[in-house]
């Protein structure tokens, strides 16, 4: 069975529209404003910020921390999932 993630906060569902249905957390809009958005790299056992390299065991652990690369500034957005 495949799992799905959520590119911002990095939820796992079973199937796309399951994931899509709710709403996210960590939404860069703002909390709960926006739906979860498909993460669409493969499953890995490491995940990579695309802006500053720093790496996690999961998507969730990437994108709870800020980074100091972002594109909005240094510490002014969250790490970013590379494909």
């Amino acid at each position: 069975m495949a799992n799905f993630y959520c590119e911002y906060c990095g939820t796992k569902a079973t199937s796309i529209a399951t994931l899509t249905a709710s709403s996210c957390q960590h939404h860069p809009n703002g909390s709960n404003k926006g739906k979860h958005k498909l993460y669409e790299g493969i499953e890995k056992t490491k995940y990579s910020c695309k802006y500053c390299g720093t790496s996690a065991s999961s998507i969730k652990n990437l994108v709870i921390n800020s980074c100091h690369r972002h594109p909005n500034g240094s510490n002014k957005g969250k790490h970013a999932v590379a494909l």
